[in-house]
């Protein structure tokens, strides 16, 4: 369990990089993007320097048979939907340093010089191989274009790379029953020139990373000593289509390299332009050659492999001293009423949709609430109701405003001064400082949902404090007391949301007078009650509940743009 101390670490926050196939869903943002932006912002707090990087995932055959059916260039679709889904993170708050893409120049021409390195190291060969192609879209199948049955658990719909149902990193020859992905009809084997990276060289090495990294959560361990136990193979590193980055190898013209093994470089490249438009273009060492540096990977389960084996394989390959990931937070599935989220089945809400029917801290909220920490987890719009009704408004934000209308009608809108403390408002100046450390511990784990439950507990106290003293009944002086630590508490609540709900913790932080921005203030300051004679604006509530009607209008707008969509 790691423990927050005065010692500083510099952290690189890492998220999964979404594809530009589509716009992201519920479940995609809280499994990367989002969880990632809360740790960010919580490192920034506790005075760590940060660097919080991510991309849109471009290349590869999807796009380019998209691109195909639409009759426009793979890059212009790609860069259109790179557009939209990075202003559609804007929108949701995310605090990135630097939001890049695999179609970059930094990102190319990092990728090709990787690989000459990986190849002059001795660990990339050729090969020539039967892959599957396609005569009636006369097409080579990459992995992710050839379904079938996985040969270890059964399920009918395994994808050529990687079974979704029981994480088994795969090859597509091994599927029992293939078929095409894009028309469904029976692929033919056909042979071809490949360039593969050799994974089981690298076995060993790999073994002792995995053993030895005390910080890997359980489920990332156990899915990694049991691929490195059936043994590795090895990974195909060029593909026959043609929108990616050309493959640097002799002999590989006319080959790009395969999408999964160049979009996990986008953490190093991104890293890069990020400190080369800061005009400080060596400083991205630091972050990736000081072994001091703590690595998370915020990812999805199905992720794993890629993180805790290929990708620091392709690090040690390498032989440049790259740090190896210090941990992965990889989540379990968020599910829709039960199931997994498909655009075709209308199943789920998509990130676009989401801002159009209710507020953003909402979403957020609601998601880091229902976050699958340690098992699947559901949504439901009957969750969505409740968390926000019982949980955002009914405790934190009913708590909030009660305090602050008591403070700004009773004291003139200014923090009073206290008198002499009851053992009440002991036991919750004791209850904050408790807190401010449990939750700090959490979120140290990324356990961003159980530190969550644990604010709302503080909030809760709160509300029982506020009920016991009853400020509104007693003496000046007894009250300006009662209502100077719950002046306190909310001042914590602001700093600990922050992470969670950065809009409507501005939003409480200047309700208390505050007129600076909060992300510039440290998580220690959650020890120090606001000054005494700070005035206080008049109180406006910053939540509001919902009904059932909220609800049926939401749902009939989200229907509405799918209709306008389909058009």
């Amino acid at each position: 369990m790691q423990k927050v101390n005065s010692s500083k670490h510099r952290w690189l926050i890492c998220a999964a990089w979404p594809y530009v196939y589509g716009v992201p869903h519920l479940g995609n943002l809280i499994g990367s993007i989002l969880s990632a932006d809360v740790a960010a912002r919580f490192l920034r707090l506790i005075g760590n320097e940060v660097v919080f990087v991510s991309g849109s995932d471009m290349h590869g055959t999807p796009i380019e048979v998209e691109a195909i059916k639409r009759r426009e260039n793979p890059k212009d679709l790609a860069e259109r939907n790179h557009k939209i889904i990075k202003e559609l993170f804007e929108k949701w708050n995310i605090s990135f340093d630097n939001y890049s893409k695999t179609e970059s120049p930094v990102h190319v021409k990092f990728v090709q010089d990787f690989y000459k390195k990986v190849y002059e190291n001795g660990y990339v060969f050729s090969d020539k191989v039967q892959m599957y192609y396609c005569p009636k879209d006369k097409i080579f199948l990459p992995d992710r274009y050839i379904v079938g049955t996985c040969p270890y658990c059964g399920y009918d719909k395994a994808y050529g790379d990687q079974c979704e149902n029981c994480g088994r990193l795969l090859e597509p020859t091994l599927l029992i029953n293939p078929r095409c992905a894009i028309c469904g009809s029976t692929p033919e084997l056909r042979t071809t020139e490949h360039w593969f990276f050799d994974l089981p060289r690298l076995s060993q090495e790999l073994e002792k990373y995995i053993e030895e990294n005390d910080n890997l959560p359980p489920n990332a361990r156990n899915m990694s000593l049991q691929i490195l136990r059936d043994g590795l193979k090895p990974r195909a590193l060029t593909r026959d289509n043609k929108w990616g980055i050309p493959a640097p190898f002799p002999g590989a013209e006319g080959k790009t390299i395969y999408v999964w093994m160049e979009a996990v470089l986008g953490y190093i490249s991104a890293t890069i332009e990020y400190f080369e438009n800061k005009g400080e273009p060596e400083k991205w060492k630091e972050f990736w050659l000081d072994k001091d540096t703590r690595s998370v990977y915020f990812i999805g389960k199905d992720n794993i492999p890629f993180h805790t084996i290929i990708f620091p394989a392709l690090l040690l390959a390498s032989k440049q001293g790259y740090v190896l990931p210090w941990t992965v937070s990889s989540t379990e599935y968020l599910l829709f009423k039960g199931l997994k989220f498909s655009k075709s089945k209308r199943i789920g809400i998509w990130i676009d949709e989401a801002l159009e029917v209710f507020p953003v801290d909402y979403w957020r909220f609601v998601l880091l609430s229902l976050r699958p920490e340690l098992r699947d987890m559901n949504f439901s719009w009957e969750d969505f109701i409740r968390i926000i009704n019982n949980d955002l408004n009914d405790n934190i934000g009913n708590f909030i405003h009660r305090v602050l209308v008591i403070a700004y009608k009773k004291f003139s809108g200014k923090v009073p001064e206290p008198g002499e403390y009851t053992e009440e408002d002991k036991s919750l100046e004791n209850m904050i400082v408790h807190y401010s450390g449990e939750i700090a511990e959490s979120m140290m784990n990324f356990r961003m949902r159980e530190a969550l439950g644990k604010i709302l507990q503080l909030s809760s106290s709160g509300n029982s404090y506020l009920n016991s003293r009853k400020p509104w009944e007693l003496e000046s002086k007894e009250a300006a007391t009662a209502i100077y630590v719950a002046l306190h508490l909310i001042k914590a609540l602001a700093i600990m949301l922050y992470p969670y709900i950065p809009s409507s913790s501005q939003k409480i932080w200047n309700q208390l007078g505050y007129s600076d921005d909060i992300s510039a203030h440290r998580w220690e300051e959650i020890k120090e009650p606001v000054p005494v004679g700070q005035t206080i604006p008049e109180p406006k509530p910053i939540f509001r509940k919902l009904t059932d009607e909220d609800i049926k209008k939401a749902t009939e707008k989200i229907e509405e743009l799918r209709s306008q969509k389909a058009v």
